[in-house]
């Protein structure tokens, strides 16, 4: 899932609009998500450049270990 980008932007989401939250109707739910995700390139964009990426950690001199 961490290779996934839609993953990690939807991990960013429940972690702005979800945690530790309640809302009691499901409009107020929706319309959480709908602006965290509208502001993705304006208030969290910094935050999310660096979650989005598609470089990953290498291993230049990994073994690998048959199991």
């Amino acid at each position: 899932p961490n290779l996934n980008l839609i993953e990690r932007l939807w991990k960013f989401v429940k972690k702005q609009c979800l945690y530790s939250k309640y809302y009691s109707e499901f409009k107020d739910f929706k319309n959480a998500i709908t602006n965290c995700l509208n502001q993705t390139d304006t208030a969290y964009k910094e935050e999310l450049d660096s979650l989005l990426t598609l470089r990953f950690q290498r291993f230049e001199k990994a073994q690998v270990v048959a199991v």
